[in-house]
C-alpha cells in the first residue's frame, strides 16, 4: 500500500499558498533547492504534475488544486485532532501554543494570557516570541493556537487568519521622579525638547507617537530607539529619557519600574489582538483570553 508523505504535502500546500519556492522556503527555514526536491517526489508518487509556471509565481495545476483543497483539509483536521487530544481526551493538560509578537510589552502579554491559567483543568502554556511574520507562517501550518499582537494582519500577506481584537487603550508617559517633576507641569506641551526613549519606526506605536507629535507640534530630543519594549523600559527605569506605556498597564509600570506618571495621551490609542486560523475561537483558553480582555483588562 502507498502511504502519502505528509511532510512532502506540506512542503506543496505551502508553495501553492505562497506562490513561490523561496517565499515557502524561508517560512519552513529551508534551502528552495531543498523544497523543490521534496515536491518533485511528491509528484513521482502521485504520478501528476502539480505546478505549472506563471510568469514569476507557481500555480497549481489542475490536478495540483484538487490536491491543494485536500491538504488544507487535511491540516485543518490535523490541528483539530491535536485541540482534542489537548482538551483532556486522553487526561493530560490542555495545551496552549502561543505566539507573541516581540512588541507586545510584556507585562500586556501577561496580563492577557493569566486567565488561561486560571481554567479548571490543568494548562500546559508555551509561549514563544518573535516577529508577527515568523509567526503567522507557524500559524498558518497549525503549530501555534493562537499570535498576539498590536496590529491586525495586513492583507498584503497571503495568510488565511482572523483578527479578533482584544481590546484598546490610550498611552501614558513616564518617568523617573526627577524626570516626571521636570516634565508633568504642561503636558503635553512639557515634552518639547524633553528626552524621550520611543520604540523602532517599523512598530505601530512609534508611527502613532510620531503622528501625534507632528499633529501637537511637538519635538521630543529622541535619545533611544528600541525594538524591545523590555528594555526600553529599563532604560527609562534608569533616568535616562521619558517613554510611554499602555495606560491599561499604568500600575504595573510604575511598581516594576519605579518610575512615576508624567501625563496620559488618549489620542494615541493602542490595541491588541487575538489571531487564529479560525473565524470564530474554539479553544477553550483562548475563548477566556478573549472574554477576560474585552470584559475586565479593556472593558
Amino acid at each position: 500500500m502507498e502511504w502519502l508523505n505528509y511532510h512532502h504535502l506540506l512542503y506543496f500546500f505551502l508553495v501553492a499558498r505562497e506562490g513561490s519556492l523561496s517565499a515557502a522556503a524561508a517560512q519552513l527555514r529551508l534551502a528552495p533547492s531543498t523544497v523543490s526536491g521534496q515536491i518533485r517526489a511528491l509528484e513521482r508518487a502521485l504520478g501528476e504534475k502539480l505546478f505549472v509556471r506563471s510568469g514569476r509565481h507557481l500555480v497549481p495545476s489542475e490536478i495540483g488544486k484538487v490536491v491543494y483543497r485536500y491538504a488544507e483539509d487535511i491540516f485543518v483536521l490535523g490541528r483539530e485532532l491535536q485541540d482534542a487530544l489537548a482538551g483532556g481526551a486522553v487526561g493530560g493538560p490542555l495545551s496552549l501554543q502561543v505566539g507573541v509578537a516581540d512588541v507586545v510589552p510584556k507585562l500586556i502579554a501577561r496580563r492577557l494570557l493569566e486567565p488561561a491559567l486560571r481554567l479548571p483543568g490543568p494548562v500546559r502554556l508555551v509561549c514563544r516570541e518573535d516577529k508577527p511574520e515568523r509567526l503567522l507562517a507557524d500559524l498558518a501550518i497549525h503549530g501555534l493556537d493562537v499570535i498576539l499582537a498590536d496590529a491586525p494582519v495586513a492583507p498584503s500577506l497571503r495568510v488565511r487568519a482572523f483578527n479578533h481584537l482584544l481590546g484598546e487603550c490610550g498611552v501614558t508617559f513616564f518617568g523617573t521622579t526627577r524626570l516626571a517633576a521636570a516634565h508633568r507641569r504642561g503636558f503635553p506641551r512639557s515634552l518639547e525638547g524633553a528626552p524621550v526613549l520611543l520604540p523602532t519606526e517599523n512598530t505601530t506605536l512609534r508611527r502613532s507617537l510620531d503622528e501625534w507629535f507632528v499633529a501637537r507640534a511637538i519635538r521630543p530630543r529622541i535619545v533611544g530607539e528600541f525594538e524591545d519594549s523590555a528594555l526600553l523600559n529599563a532604560f527609562g527605569q534608569a533616568g535616562l529619557g521619558l517613554f510611554a506605556a499602555p495606560s491599561v498597564i499604568a500600575a504595573e509600570v510604575r511598581r516594576q519600574y519605579q518610575v512615576r506618571p508624567v501625563g496620559e495621551v488618549d489620542d494615541v490609542r493602542e490595541r491588541f489582538y487575538a489571531i487564529s486560523i479560525e473565524r470564530k475561537l474554539k479553544h477553550p483558553a483562548v475563548v477566556a483570553i478573549s472574554e477576560e480582555a474585552r470584559r475586565k483588562i479593556f472593558g
